[in-house]
């Protein structure tokens, strides 16, 4: 067994690409063992017992509830966390339930006639679709993302629905960080200011020509931090 433990929270599928292309990527890190959670069978408390959680693409996942509540424990820990596309807008989705106290909901899982009013949905669809789109993001100085990608990126996405400038204002006032924006200024990166690993992109760094892609060799750095500082502490208490 490898000594960092890195889960892939998501409903495993050979129609999406970048969970054909992950497997290849971490195949570059022989340090790394890697764990699918399918969300029918996630079992929220155990996001602690991995070095770091990657919430994959492929929404609408299974159980979006066991997704949120696996972020929520997982963020609550410190535990590295990466949200990339669907994953990134659940990221958000946690933050606004648990943090800002938003009863807010994704509209690609609670359509109309399911229930859920129009008024809570937080991650809805897209003005114009980035599914199968690349484009410029414009990366905030001084941040996590401005570390990883510099100034400026060009990624590729895979999505219809996302997060808007105007339903993230409550949560940047509650913390939540917009590092990374297109060029109008809607939301592209978020993440949280501190020392724990906590990232979210609406790109797909999965399907990037270069791998491994800058964001996911700053993910699994940090998880081999966490790795080294549990196999330190298992070390001390068998002392």
């Amino acid at each position: 067994m490898n000594p960092t433990r890195i889960a892939l929270v998501g409903d495993r599928s050979p129609a999406v690409r970048a969970h054909e292309q992950i497997p290849r990527i971490a195949s570059a890190y022989d340090d790394v063992d890697l764990h699918w959670l399918p969300t029918g069978q996630l079992v929220p408390d155990d996001a602690i017992t991995f070095d770091g959680l990657w919430v994959v693409p492929g929404s609408p996942y299974a159980d979006e509830e066991r997704v949120v509540d696996v972020v929520r424990i997982a963020r609550e820990a410190g535990t590295p966390l990466l949200g990339t596309c669907g994953g990134y807008q659940h990221m958000v989705l946690e933050y606004a339930r648990d943090v800002v106290g938003i009863a807010a909901h994704h509209a690609e899982s609670h359509g109309a006639g399911e229930g859920a009013p129009a008024s809570t949905a937080l991650i809805t669809e897209l003005a114009c679709s980035l599914k199968g789109h690349s484009g410029q993001i414009d990366v905030v100085p001084g941040t996590r993302a401005a570390a990883v990608l510099g100034e400026q990126s060009f990624e590729r996405f895979h999505c219809s629905f996302g997060l808007t400038a105007e339903d993230a204002a409550p949560l940047v006032e509650a913390g939540l960080l917009i590092s990374g924006t297109s060029p109008e200024g809607e939301p592209r990166v978020a993440e949280l200011p501190g020392e724990a690993f906590w990232l979210g992109t609406a790109f797909q760094p999965e399907l990037a020509d270069a791998q491994p892609h800058a964001v996911i060799d700053a993910f699994v750095t940090a998880a081999r931090e966490r790795a080294g500082r549990r196999i330190a502490e298992v070390a001390a208490a068998l002392r």
